[in-house]
């Protein structure tokens, strides 16, 4: 996941940073950091932003990212 992938995921999670941190269980500053570029978190927290994002129905593409559709 990009910094610029988990800002669209977000928003289209219609989440705050500072809300995805709560669900993730990791520092909003760690959020905070990563969508600015800053820093690179450490693979199990990009992988627990994944999984909280993925679990609001946000699909990850290797383009960016797109909500599901219901079926």
């Amino acid at each position: 996941m990009t910094p610029d992938q988990c800002k669209a995921a977000r928003a289209m999670a219609r989440l705050s940073q500072q809300q995805l941190a709560d669900l993730a269980d990791v520092a909003k500053a760690t959020i905070a950091n990563f969508e600015t570029g800053n820093r690179k978190p450490y693979k199990r927290t990009l992988d627990a932003l994944q999984s909280t994002l993925e679990a609001r129905g946000v699909q990850f593409t290797p383009d960016g990212v797109q909500t599901k559709r219901a079926s």
